[in-house]
């Protein structure tokens, strides 16, 4: 039979482990919260890419295209990254199709925005589709698409009302949302040139 001092040694080590994790979980998030802080109110630096500094410049970049086309050097056409760009713009407004889970939005993709934005510039797969969204054929004409775009940032920048949550950076103002839309062109921008 187990003494009483064997059954109380016995549960007190899965306690001091339970809060050892407990204390290292806590602390990392303090840790998290107060990186994202920190990033958040360094978030005022000029965006990287002056021909996405604004939505001014962006359609003033945009535009110059039916004048003098560009093209995509790897990765999607162009066409099909500016359709992509205005799908991303218009959820903004009407919603996602799909989000990445909550906790995540609000620990993880809040982070990743504060260190974007931190920096000025973004960086993801430049083939990743918005989760859910339909498929966008390659191959389509650029002044459509031009205007396409254009399109949608002109709709964001004239909205008023609520916007919808990120599917991967959650909430966000609408500066925010503005630097996550321009911060997204400018990064598809890195592989566009004249051939």
């Amino acid at each position: 039979m187990m003494s009483h001092a064997q059954s109380s040694a016995g549960t007190a080590a899965p306690s001091r482990r339970r809060r050892a994790v407990l204390l290292a979980a806590g602390l990392g998030a303090v840790g998290v919260a107060g990186g994202a802080a920190y990033l958040v109110t360094q978030s005022n630096h000029p965006l990287a890419n002056a021909d996405f500094a604004d939505i001014a410049s962006a359609l003033r970049t945009l535009e110059h295209l039916h004048a003098e086309p560009l093209y995509a050097l790897s990765g999607w056409d162009l066409p099909h990254v500016l359709y992509h760009s205005a799908h991303s713009i218009d959820c903004s407004i009407d919603g996602y199709p799909q989000l990445k889970p909550a906790w995540f939005r609000g620990s993880v993709g809040r982070v990743a925005f504060a260190t974007f934005s931190a920096r000025g510039k973004m960086s993801h797969g430049l083939t990743a589709p918005v989760p859910g969204a339909p498929d966008i054929a390659q191959g389509q004409e650029l002044g459509p698409a031009v205007d396409r775009v254009m399109q949608a940032l002109l709709r964001f920048d004239r909205h008023a009302g609520a916007l919808a949550p990120h599917f991967t950076f959650g909430t966000l103002s609408k500066a925010e949302y503005r630097r996550a839309h321009l911060m997204h062109l400018a990064n598809h921008w890195d592989v566009v040139d004249s051939l």
